[in-house]
């Protein structure tokens, strides 16, 4: 069993979007290890899948900073990375890759990423399409995964290109049918 690296309690396996991570029954903290973090947000909502919450993909958006737990993976150093306008300093372990989240600190992240989804221009997800239309060629995920990025990029494109423009739904729904 790990201990919690905040409280130093036994945690217990819990699910968190169907991903097996181990939750501290005291704090609520979260452990995941190398890619369960991406996993979870991917399940919790579709519609975030595509943004890649990895944190050293934009050196410009984190803060890292020591910190004085060690990982309970691996009894690392941890060190905390303070990730863009998502108000949470999550602890790294950079030896196994592990993430620390304090209790609620997960849903902070997944309503960060919502709010990003629903701020971006069209502009913006025209030039995404266009990067998730380059990752299905180049892409670190399975081929059946970048195109459902891809899709769902697509997907909010078309939804903001409406909120946008509305009278280019007019035209759309003026368009016969075939």
């Amino acid at each position: 069993m790990r201990t919690c690296p905040r409280c130093q309690q036994q945690m217990r396996r819990a699910a968190v979007a169907s991903v097996e991570v181990d939750e501290c029954p005291h704090c609520k903290g979260l452990w995941f290890e190398n890619h369960e973090l991406r996993l979870a947000k991917d399940r919790t909502d579709p519609e975030v899948a595509w943004m890649d919450f990895e944190i050293w993909k934009h050196p410009d958006r984190f803060r890292v900073t020591t910190r004085p737990l060690t990982c309970p993976g691996c009894a690392s150093g941890m060190v905390g990375i303070e990730y863009g306008t998502t108000h949470v300093t999550l602890d790294y372990c950079p030896a196994c890759r592990g993430v620390w989240l304090d209790g609620g600190e997960f849903q902070n992240i997944i309503k960060a990423l919502t709010h990003e989804v629903s701020s971006k221009s069209a502009r913006e997800y025209v030039q995404a399409s266009l990067r998730e239309a380059g990752e299905l060629l180049t892409g670190s995920e399975s081929l059946p995964s970048e195109w459902r990025d891809l899709r769902s990029v697509l997907k909010l494109l078309q939804q903001r290109l409406f909120i946008e423009r509305p009278e280019l739904l007019g035209i759309v729904l003026g368009l016969p049918r075939f």
